[in-house]
């Protein structure tokens, strides 16, 4: 039985504008064009322009969907950190295809890249940490993310705990089941909103044999 007291979900919709995307506007690097549209989102104002979804599949083929928050690009792909026992850990270990999107609705914008993680050098992890700040830090001590925990107390208990045992005198050292992850692209799509639905999906394809993008443009 619906709600008849709130407005119908599938009467929810949005026109967008028609600013559009071209294919003249893309810069030949997929990268340098992330870049660019990640200074937009900045520069916008959007409230957390760097979380993305991260999707990953378990080892029975049940896909999952979390946010992340973006840290980092260079020639290894686009980094984040996380628990490594957590659920998106132990399903990268099985399986490192993975994809990310980042959802910049304010600009009627999306950025999707499929590719592969690997892990990160433990000494970039450890200078990633080292700047993060402290009840940040303690927090990852505290958290055996995806694990079951009897209740909230418990969660307290365990920061209250690394609290004491760590003191802001001492650097404190990163988490042993800690880590970060580098997505290598083999996919950037970017997508621009347009009106009627008639939206601007343009992809770069890595061609690993000609060491190149190619670029193609997607039915919305």
């Amino acid at each position: 039985m619906s709600d008849v007291s709130s407005p119908s979900w599938a009467e929810m919709r949005a026109e967008y504008s028609d600013n559009g995307l071209h294919e003249d506007d893309l810069d030949p690097d997929p990268v340098t064009m992330f870049r660019r549209w990640m200074g937009d989102a900045v520069s916008a104002g959007l409230h957390e322009p760097n979380a993305m979804v991260l999707s990953t599949v378990s080892a029975d083929g049940q896909p999952s969907s979390r946010m992340v928050l973006f840290k980092g690009l260079d020639e290894w792909g686009f980094h984040f950190y996380t628990n490594l026992m957590s659920r998106k850990g132990q399903e990268l270990a099985g399986n490192p295809a993975c994809s990310l999107l980042f959802p910049w609705h304010p600009l009627e914008r999306q950025v999707r890249i499929d590719g592969v993680a690997s892990q990160l050098l433990r000494e970039d992890v450890a200078a990633y940490f080292a700047q993060r700040p402290r009840g940040a830090q303690l927090g990852a001590w505290a958290s055996h993310q995806s694990s079951k925990v009897a209740g909230r107390d418990e969660l307290e208990a365990a920061y209250s705990a690394a609290d004491t045992r760590y003191s802001e005198s001492i650097e404190m050292p990163v988490p042993p089941e800690w880590g970060g992850y580098a997505v290598r692209p083999a996919l950037v799509e970017f997508w621009q909103g347009r009106r009627d639905r008639l939206h601007d999906r343009l992809v770069y394809r890595r061609d690993e044999d000609a060491d190149a993008w190619v670029v193609e443009r997607l039915a919305p």
